[in-house]
């Protein structure tokens, strides 16, 4: 297990049976980003990553 999945389990303890928006994950993104900006380059990446799940492009 990574350590990040502690993390991970926890949010979906915690809101798995919850459901929200991408525009109300982008803005939880952007509020973090302004109170971490030292994980702005990774949270850039996760949104990149999300908005493209659904390209055909299998150059990854």
């Amino acid at each position: 297990m990574y350590f990040t999945d502690r993390g991970i389990e926890e949010l979906e303890k915690r809101r798995g049976q919850e459901e929200v928006t991408f525009e109300w994950l982008a803005e939880q993104l952007r509020a973090f980003v302004d109170l971490n900006p030292d994980f702005e380059v990774p949270v850039e990446r996760l949104a990149t990553w999300l908005a493209r799940l659904d390209d055909d492009d299998d150059d990854e």
